[in-house]
């Protein structure tokens, strides 16, 4: 019996000292006043207050051949569970990440599971970490890293079985939709760095499950399938940086909905005064639907980025709403003031119009304002927030609320503790 325990405890030695486990967690509560936040809110409705916490524990477990990583997370709203309720009654815990790193040598490895697939400026695909649930991927990844350059094959095939087997015998129809939540998807990312500028490619297709109505009943009807490919371009010296984005779209989604010459194109310039003062001016141009006979759509959606990220932090385009719309044509300006040694300011205006004019011919949206405050402390963080939007009168078409019905004022305010406790890193240094 010693016998076996010194072996065991001599293995367990053995592992300890050849891997490296990591143990972190994350508690986020944020609390928001939503006075217009995500669409025009009417005079007669009462603004929303409420506070949400993100909680995750993270474990990675890394070895010579292989890497594990799990993530789980919780996201309370305070008070949606009544008092004693012995469960959690909006089913909200999940893992949001459980995968697998194999190195298959020569620079391949393979990463399978749930993970987070984000890229570049997170345009097109992104970990959405604004939103206390985030947004993961069950796919498999081929990858390949050499000196400055990887390409990345992304594979997925998505079921929702409900059945006790956890599989079904016959068939495999997708029923999840909404959201552009796809049955199949394959992509192809490519990327060069040099000493200044970077370059990358995307080719990705997402397949979305088609019904039929049959009496009551829908049916399964094939799969439509979306392509988006386009490039980000990365350039960087000195004080000066400068990013452009360009995609396109065509294909059809869910339902044979044709979508041809859809396009994204969007230009970001940055400039640092000093080591206090930064600046920035953009412009994104989103196409949208033209009014026409032909069964096609030209608006573009990002699909899987952080979009809150973009076209201001008020959430009016492309988060959730303004797919298939008259698109976007957005003007920016931001200034990023350094106020202490662990403090910022950022300060957005945006500029908004349709791509497309409106049916009355109306083409301005308006200008919101985006302040946030950050203060770094002893092992945490306090970011505080306020935007306002001015809604020109083309936005109150957009969002369906008469100008005269709507609220005097269109603002949205949060703040937001974050900390993000070690408990354990056996990496060396």
């Amino acid at each position: 019996m010693k016998y076996r325990i010194y072996i065991l405890l001599s293995f367990l030695v053995f592992q300890t000292a050849n891997a490296q486990f990591i143990l972190d967690g994350e508690f986020r509560p944020r609390t928001e006043y939503r006075n217009g936040f995500g669409s025009i809110i009417p005079d007669a409705a009462d603004p929303g207050y409420a506070i949400s916490t993100r909680t995750r524990l993270n474990a990675g477990y890394k070895f010579s051949s292989y890497e594990f990583y799990l993530s789980l997370q919780d996201v309370m709203v305070w008070g949606e569970n009544r008092q004693i309720l012995p469960y959690d009654q909006n089913n909200s815990f999940a893992v949001f990440q459980a995968w697998a790193k194999l190195n298959l040598g020569k620079g391949f490895s393979t990463k399978l599971g749930r993970q987070v697939i984000s890229y570049d400026d997170q345009r097109i695909f992104g970990g959405l970490d604004w939103a206390q649930q985030g947004r993961n991927h069950d796919a498999a990844l081929i990858s390949y890293n050499k000196d400055r350059f990887m390409l990345d094959l992304g594979l997925a095939f998505n079921q929702d079985f409900s059945n006790p087997a956890g599989f079904q015998s016959v068939g495999t129809t997708y029923n999840t939709t909404g959201f552009f939540s796809y049955k199949t998807m394959q992509y192809l990312y490519l990327k060069q760095k040099w000493d200044s500028f970077s370059g990358s490619l995307l080719l990705l297709n997402n397949g979305f499950q088609n019904f039929t109505t049959e009496g009551d009943v829908q049916v399964a009807d094939g799969v439509s399938n979306l392509k988006t490919l386009g490039t980000h371009l990365n350039y960087s010296s000195g004080k000066f940086g400068a990013a452009l984005n360009a995609f396109l779209q065509t294909g059809e989604r869910q339902n044979e909905a044709k979508v041809s010459g859809a396009y994204l194109l969007g230009l970001d310039i940055t400039y640092k005064v000093s080591n206090k003062i930064g600046l920035g001016v953009g412009t994104e141009l989103i196409s949208g639907n033209k009014a026409d006979t032909s069964g096609e759509t030209e608006a573009f959606f990002p699909l899987y980025g952080t979009n809150h990220k973009f076209n201001g932090f008020m959430d009016y385009f492309y988060v959730g709403n303004h797919a298939n719309s008259v698109g976007l044509f957005d003007i920016h300006a931001s200034a990023n003031l350094k106020m202490g040694e662990k403090s910022s300011l950022l300060l957005k205006i945006l500029k908004f119009a349709g791509e497309q004019d409106l049916p009355s011919g109306e083409g301005n949206l308006g200008i919101e304002v985006d302040l946030v405050y950050s203060q770094a402390f002893n092992g945490y963080a306090l970011k505080i927030g306020y935007s306002h939007m001015f809604a020109a009168s083309g936005m109150y078409e957009l969002k369906g609320v008469a100008e005269d019905m709507a609220a005097s004022s269109q603002n949205w305010a949060w703040a937001m503790l974050i900390i993000k406790p070690k408990f354990l890193n056996t990496a060396k240094d």
